[in-house]
């Protein structure tokens, strides 16, 4: 009687047990399509593009430019000698290497991640260009032009960080980084001077200032906005700017000599 009683025992359990095996099972056959639905990034806002505006202008440097300070590159032959820092370009007082973006007035406007890539090059132990703009997702492809080894070494605060080598001749990385973040540090750590600036934003509407202090913000649905401009050593500077449906119009700005 003990051994009939103890194998109904057993049979229950095993009962038991097989009945939560199928209720896990069903719950990790559902789970696939939830965590894909929470993953799907939201459609984005469609831009009337008969309206849209345009901001441009030119960014100028107060007071006398410091001198760029020489760099001494000897000790890679592949460098080829001397070069200056980057740190302040300044040209008849017009400043190069401002990134400027939308920081706010878009709401809760969403944007499709290009599908092309933007370049980063490494030619001459210089990275090309000196400050680089990419929406969060979008595609780095980072080349190595010289004919010796680089290690490429973002150091963020907000995105993932990593470090990675990069020998002669070689296919080019890919990279993306996730999250919004301006300024974003890039080092080599085979060469103690390269450095460069990265700035990861969640829209379309940024720029790069170019040797002539110039920049152009296009497709610009009509609004109120609040135009960041930021310089890696003279901080940033914002301003805000109405625009209207196929307007153009013209936001300059300036930044002060300070105690470099």
């Amino acid at each position: 009687m003990n051994t009939k009683r103890g194998w109904m025992i057993a049979i229950s359990v095993l009962a038991a047990c097989a009945l939560l095996l199928i209720v896990a099972c069903n719950k990790k056959e559902e789970q696939p399509a939830n965590t894909a639905a929470e993953q799907a990034a939201p459609a984005a806002t469609p831009i009337d593009q008969a309206t849209v505006a345009t901001i441009d202008g030119t960014v100028k440097f107060d007071g006398t430019a410091p001198k760029a300070a020489k760099i001494d590159m000897s000790q890679d032959p592949a460098c080829k000698g001397m070069n200056e820092s980057e740190n302040i370009v300044v040209d008849n007082g017009d400043l190069a290497n401002v990134f400027v973006y939308v920081k706010d007035g878009l709401g809760n406007r969403t944007f499709d991640v290009p599908k092309d890539a933007v370049e980063l090059d490494q030619q001459g132990c210089k990275y090309h260009p000196h400050v680089l703009g990419a929406m969060a997702g979008q595609t780095i492809e980072i080349k190595n032009d010289d004919q010796t080894t680089h290690n490429i070494h973002p150091t963020p605060k907000d995105n993932r960080e990593w470090n990675e080598s990069q020998p002669p001749s070689t296919a080019p990385l890919e990279k993306s980084f996730a999250r919004e973040e301006i300024m974003l540090p890039v080092k080599c750590n085979q060469h103690p001077w390269m450095k460069m600036y990265i700035n990861v934003v969640k829209s379309p509407f940024y720029a790069v200032t170019d040797k002539s202090g110039k920049y152009e913000i296009k497709g610009l649905p009509p609004g109120t906005y609040t135009i960041a401009f930021v310089q890696e050593k003279l901080g940033e500077q914002d301003q805000q700017v109405t625009v209207g449906p196929k307007e153009t119009k013209v936001v300059d700005q300036s930044f002060k000599e300070t105690g470099m």
